[in-house]
């Protein structure tokens, strides 16, 4: 089978967490091309659900659309050798000040293949602690966490109000895995 190959990367842009290459690859008939890339270290998220059936969630400042977006905490894998599970119970703790005694991988999905090799891991968290938060930046500082019955939250990813693409696969998924638990 002919296949493609990348022949490497040109950097542009170098960041505190992703970089801009211009990839350059060879197609299966010998011609050459070149695609911009953001390269990342991937990134977690957390569907994170409480003894009642409650979802916590997030109304997080997003400077990309300088507005408030709702959605499940995440963050980003940037401590380098972290196991993804590890940064996601990190994050659940910074985020929204909760800890999980059980963690399901969901799913890992790619979140936009067209432009980044970045991967995200979805868990679902349950028997929550409630725990100090350990903000870290200004977005963080200023969000609001708060809970919602999973039917509810399922209902604000049917509106739109939810259009997050990491928080719409995660309860999506966790509602699915929960129905079929309980």
């Amino acid at each position: 089978m002919t296949t493609f190959h990348h022949l490497g990367d040109d950097l542009v842009y170098q960041g505190h967490v992703w970089k801009v290459v211009v990839g350059r690859f060879r197609a299966p008939d010998g011609s050459e091309f070149t695609r911009d890339i953001v390269r990342s270290p991937g990134a977690v998220a957390v569907v994170a659900v409480d003894a009642e059936g409650r979802v916590v969630l997030l109304r997080q400042y997003r400077a990309a659309f300088a507005r408030s977006i709702v959605e499940i905490p995440a963050g980003m894998r940037d401590i380098d050798g972290e196991d993804p599970l590890e940064t996601a119970r990190r994050e659940l703790v910074e985020e929204a000040g909760v800890t999980a005694e059980t963690w399901i991988l969901l799913h890992r999905f790619l979140p936009s293949t067209g432009m980044t090799d970045a991967t995200l891991d979805v868990f679902l968290a349950t028997d929550l602690t409630d725990v100090e938060r350990a903000t870290h930046g200004p977005e963080e500082d200023h969000m609001e966490v708060f809970r919602l019955p999973m039917d509810e939250a399922l209902r604000l990813v049917e509106t739109g109000e939810i259009a997050d693409a990491k928080s719409t696969i995660g309860l999506l998924l966790a509602e699915r895995r929960l129905r079929r638990r309980g």
